[in-house]
């Protein structure tokens, strides 16, 4: 009688339990980008109140059981402001509540992502990766900024020497001179090279909302020097939302982190501001590369009224650190190193403290005012106005005795050090003779002023089409000098660089070497034809700029022949692309183009004097690329191929001379080149809670012609020998890996714990061709030998997400530790005169490094 009693019992147990579960009903829905309609995955939909909860799919979906009755949906997302929505369910009932648009919770985010020309996925004709906040927070840690993108096909991104901010990304193959980054739509490539430093923007992961590369072409509308890709990245603007919150964090080789970001939301007059500080210190992973870094951010918007909104943003990212700036043999490592691949031969002690021969410290502040104006429901202007003042530049060495810097000098070396004091007791002995300095250290400075203004105007004409147009004006002024920083213990240096004056006794802060300075004046105007549908979508776009030099020069002329007159140069793109949706699942796409663009500053005044180069000749790039993407309840996947001709190319090249130990540099014109490849990136949702991705890569990028009579000059920009003939036709492209993969996880193992780990493949890695080991010609009938091919290697990262409450308080822990297996591998490297690993000049990449970080939001 008792056990059926307990059968009993459990079985109405078992009924009830059934009967509640059928009892619950189902909310569902689409959480999107109100703006764009991308859908935003991982958007978390509660029921207001309880525990109870869910996370949107990769399609932007989600399904949450809730029990009968009226309930308050709160949905949120990273970035975007939290809404909620009041539902009433019945037993049993299933409710869709369909697309839910969430507003992107940043003031003006949506006009500047027009202005930024931002893709969007199965509509713009490109191929493009987009980067969301929380990979940035989950995934960089204490890498630098560009980093974050090694995920990314055909991207190749190393520390360099190793040193804070002097990390350095190709594209396809490309450097920075050829790949346009604009920050809020406004470009920030340098104005005589295109280079882009990141040590000057250290502080953009604390406040960037999204990354994106658009690869080839790009969608970008203005003439900026796209050739390998784009990379647009959107600054936070204010916050409608009042809040902020708090970072510490701390790492290997005594890193440490301070931030703090505070927000007023807006109030009912329409105003709104944010600020961002955060303060880096540390050792550095390679030996005396210790940095200070402070970065800034602060916004203030106003909304007029319906039609007109105002936004100010200013930010910058002061900071000083040491660099390693030789690379060694191979050999070396083994001797002088003693395998210690964190040797870094570019410091000693002075007096007791450690003194850098390498140096570099920078301030690059940018403001930008932005006006958005709403004309009425089809039209737009979106403009910005901004300014960047940069000053700083790098510590080098000078001297009758300069070679005393030299690495390989052990006269002038402790444990393989440099050996400061016998340098000063040289410099003092030399001083009391009535003797200039024989070995000092100067500054290369490298300062500028910069205001440009941007407008773009967008007309809808009707659902389908749309014209947008506008214009790109900017002023430049770039100040390059060197002045004397230390003259260790010397009373004076002896300088005759400067034909006015002849040879003269300096002191430390006098200007030695040169002085010269470049002007530029930029005109542009771009137009766009753009038409959609829910099958098609298409655009053509064109563009013109004039651009005018000219250069200033008062060492090497007298008063009154300084100054060059104004030279004129013409570009222009033409471009366009479509994208056919096959079916909600399949999609095709092919862009193309062909663009003139004006030569560098380098190019048109040659021997780095007021010296106009008659044949110069603008640089030319056609382009064409063709992809498919699919895309299901599963997964994602993107394949595409591209084809990229470039004629009459700029190649700026410094090295280091053997012998001296000196700097060199040399300008190649008229050079050509064909990269060309394919892509492929694909991401698979096989559960909720469990994400996988990766991406493959395989270029043949090569030179395709020798280049005749290239002079080489030494650091003072006085020529260094004869001119050389460089044969390098047919041979590999260098300093990008042609072949890589990568393969990566994030697995939710408990609610609000999330892990993850990425593993990145490089192959078909050629070392760059020195300009001093390539004047040999291999005779006819004979190819140019290739430079040396490093060895392929592959990297392990892993990192860690704890959402939790800390005193009521939103709070996550993160964690991250790059190279876990701390594999040995280069990762770049100088071709020698053999071209094999035995004269090339290479830097080892950096060992395990790992950081570990708390914010707690309020």
């Amino acid at each position: 009688m008792r056990r059926t009693a307990i059968c009993f019992y459990l079985l109405i147990c078992l009924c009830l339990t059934s009967f509640a579960a059928l009892a619950d009903g189902v909310i569902t829905g689409k959480v999107v980008d109100a703006t764009s309609g991308e859908e935003l995955i991982g958007s978390t939909v509660m029921l207001k109140g309880t525990t109870r909860g869910t996370a949107t799919t990769f399609d932007g979906t989600f399904q949450l059981k809730a029990p009968a009755g009226k309930h308050t949906l709160v949905i949120s997302y990273i970035g975007y402001t939290e809404i909620e929505k009041r539902v009433t369910i019945k037993d049993g009932e299933t409710i869709n509540l369909g697309q839910i648009g969430l507003e992107d919770g940043a003031i003006g985010i949506g006009e500047v992502s027009v202005m930024a020309s931002v893709a969007v996925a199965r509509e713009t004709p490109v191929a493009i990766s987009t980067i969301k906040p929380e990979i940035i927070q989950e995934k960089l840690g204490s890498q630098e900024f560009p980093e974050i993108l090694r995920s990314t096909p055909s991207v190749y991104v190393t520390r360099s020497g190793g040193g804070y901010g002097d990390s350095r990304i190709n594209l396809r193959g490309f450097d920075s001179r050829n790949i346009a980054v604009l920050i809020n739509g406004v470009p920030i490539n340098g104005m005589e090279n295109g280079k882009v430093f990141w040590s000057n923007w250290a502080g953009l992961s604390d406040v960037t909302r999204s990354m994106q590369v658009q690869r080839g072409l790009g969608a970008a509308k203005i003439t900026v020097p796209s050739v390998g890709g784009t990379i647009n990245i959107l600054t936070n603007t204010t916050d409608a939302k009042k809040g902020g919150h708090v970072y510490v964090g701390t790492g290997n080789d005594g890193r440490r982190k301070e931030a703090i970001t505070l927000s007023t939301g807006m109030n009912e007059d329409g105003w709104a501001a944010s600020v961002n500080v955060a303060h880096n210190t540390g050792q550095g992973w390679v030996d005396a590369t210790s940095y200070d870094s402070w970065s800034y951010f602060a916004n203030i918007s106003k909304r007029v009224n319906d039609y007109h909104t105002l936004s100010f943003t200013v930010f910058g990212a002061p900071q000083e650190h040491g660099q390693r700036y030789n690379r060694m043999l191979i050999e070396e490592y083994q001797t002088i190193a003693r395998n210690d691949l964190k040797y870094n031969p570019d410091w000693g002690y002075k007096q007791g403290e450690k003194y850098n021969s390498s140096y570099n410290y920078y301030h690059k502040p940018q403001a930008i005012l932005n006006h958005f104006w709403t004309l009425n429901p089809s039209t737009n202007i979106s403009s910005a106005l901004y300014a960047s003042i940069g000053r700083g530049g790098g510590r080098r060495t000078a001297g009758p005795n300069r070679g005393a810097f030299n690495y390989t000098n052990e006269d002038y070396r402790i444990d393989g050090q440099i050996n400061f004091n016998k340098i000063m007791d040289e410099n003092i002995a030399a001083a009391n003779g009535g003797k200039e300095a024989q070995a000092y250290m100067t500054n290369s400075i490298n300062n500028h002023e910069w205001v440009g203004l941007l407008s773009n105007l967008t007309h809808e004409i009707d659902d389908r089409l749309k014209l947008t147009g506008g214009y790109d004006v900017r002023w430049y002024r770039g100040v390059h000098y060197t002045e004397v920083d230390d003259l260790l213990g010397a009373k004076f240096a002896t300088d005759g660089s400067d034909k006015n004056f002849g040879s003269r006794n300096v002191v430390e802060g006098d200007t030695i070497s040169f002085y010269n300075e470049g002007h530029i004046w930029w005109e542009g105007a771009f137009t766009q034809l753009e038409y959609s549908n829910d099958i098609i979508s298409a655009f053509v776009s064109g563009s013109f700029s004039a651009k005018q030099y000219k250069r200033l020069d008062t060492f090497n002329y007298a008063p009154g022949d300084q100054e060059t007159d104004w030279n004129n140069f013409f570009g222009y793109s033409v471009k366009g692309g479509a994208n056919y949706n096959i079916d909600e699942y399949h999609n095709v796409f092919v862009n193309t183009g062909y663009f003139e663009r004006q030569p560098e500053f380098n190019a048109v005044y040659i021997d780095y004097r007021n010296k106009f180069n008659e044949g110069v000749r603008n640089e030319k790039v056609f382009s064409v690329e063709v992809g498919y993407g699919f895309k299901n309840h599963f997964m994602q996947a993107n394949i595409n191929a591209y084809y990229t001709q470039w004629l009459d190319k700029t190649v700026t090249q410094s090295i280091r001379d053997n012998q001296s130990g000196d700097r060199l540099t040399a300008t190649l014109l008229g050079v050509d080149a064909l990269h060309k490849g394919v892509e492929l990136d694909f991401r698979l949702f096989p559960t909720k809670q469990f994400t996988l991705y990766g991406q493959m890569s395989l270029g043949d990028w090569r030179w395709q012609n020798d280049i005749k009579d290239v002079q080489i000059y030494d650091q003072d920009n006085n020529p260094f020998g004869d001119p050389v003939n460089l044969y390098i036709g047919n041979t590999h492209v260098g300093d990008a890996a042609q072949f890589t993969w990568s393969l990566g996880a994030d697995y939710e193992v408990l609610e609000g714990v999330k892990i993850g780990a990425d593993y990145h493949y490089y192959g078909k890695n050629y070392a760059y061709f020195r300009v001093t080991d390539r004047n040999v010609d291999p005779g006819e009938g004979y190819d140019n030998p290739d430079a040396w091919q490093m060895p392929n290697y592959g990297l392990l990262d892993a990192n860690i997400k704890w959402d939790f409450k800390f005193a009521g308080l939103k709070s996550t822990l993160y964690g991250k530790a790059s190279n876990i297996l701390n594999t040995e591998y280069v990762a770049d490297a100088s071709d020698g005169a053999s071209h094999t690993w035995r004269d090339a000049e290479v830097y080892y990449g950096l060992g395990t490094t790992w950081s570990m970080g708390l914010k707690v939001r309020f």
